[in-house]
């Protein structure tokens, strides 16, 4: 298991490492990265990584539709539609990390230090930085997350980019590309809170046990790998909720917002259905624990 998964996690967090080295150095000369800076440094680094992650998204988000496992939701992918089905969507995905992890990743230090939420501040002035960055950056790419949802899901031929947007613009309007958004939010706050309670403390017990710097490369994977499977934990009832949200018709709406779909989610499948996809969504959020 950690070697199918270590070599697309040592791929995304490596380009993440160097760009917090650029900060770093930024920070180095005398001033800190401005917030637009920022921004652009955290929006790069998502956006190349997901090269290297979309395809788990895929499989993750197939997966939390089907109700199937891993190995036959990538081989039957593989076999019906071919290896480029697995990228179906990048488009939106790319479009998603340039908008929605720019602000999380890129404006969260800037947030936490307006709100003097230093080194010794309590936890809970860096959640609300992380609660911030991470709500406003899911308002404003929640309809990249629509969009990518409907065309990860479809199984039969990869429809337009043009074609997806227009068909739910004129059956929805403006309302259809924000399917989902308080799930989004929600997500997001309980992803940074998990990260932020674990990522540190995995890190310094990984230092401690090995030996390593705490800005080692190897110690950042592996206090990533641990941190991402509590983040995963936590995170997967409010992923599966926004994939089925986000996965209704274009033409059609089959829940009254999410306390309606939550109800009718556990009572079609179980409650056990909410962490359905955990080894891929481990797989795609452990290279954002660093």
């Amino acid at each position: 298991f950690f070697a199918t998964w270590a070599r697309p996690v040592g791929a995304v967090i490596l380009p993440v490492f160097r760009i917090n080295i650029l900060i770093e150095a930024t920070m180095s000369t005398g001033r800190k990265p401005s917030l637009i800076e920022s921004m652009g440094l955290g929006g790069t680094a998502a956006a190349f990584a997901v090269n290297f992650t979309h395809p788990i998204e895929t499989v993750k988000t197939r997966m939390q539709v089907s109700g199937d496992g891993v190995a036959h939701t990538v081989t039957s992918t593989a076999r019906n539609e071919g290896v480029a089905a697995f990228y179906k969507g990048i488009a939106f995905a790319y479009g998603r990390e340039l908008s929605y992890t720019s602000v999380k990743l890129g404006a969260y230090a800037p947030v936490r230090d307006a709100l003097g939420a230093g080194k010794d501040a309590p936890f809970y002035m860096k959640f609300l930085a992380g609660a911030i960055t991470g709500g406003v950056g899911s308002a404003i790419g929640n309809p990249f997350d629509v969009m990518k949802t409907l065309a990860q899901t479809n199984s039969g031929k990869a429809v337009p980019l043009t074609e997806l947007v227009g068909d739910m613009y004129r059956s929805q309007g403006l309302g259809g590309f924000y399917r989902g958004v308080e799930v989004n939010i929600m997500r997001a706050c309980v992803l940074n809170a998990t990260k932020m309670g674990c990522y540190d403390i995995t890190k310094g017990k990984v230092t401690e046990a090995t030996g390593w710097g705490r800005k080692d490369i190897r110690t950042s994977f592996c206090a990533a790998f641990v941190a991402g499977f509590f983040m995963t934990c936590t995170v997967a009832p409010w992923d599966r909720l926004r994939t089925t949200l986000m996965n209704q018709p274009t033409d059609k709406k089959l829940y009254n917002g999410f306390a309606d779909c939550l109800v009718k989610t556990v009572k079609q499948d179980g409650v056990l259905s909410l962490w359905r996809g955990f080894i891929p969504i481990w797989g795609r959020v452990s290279p954002q624990a660093t």
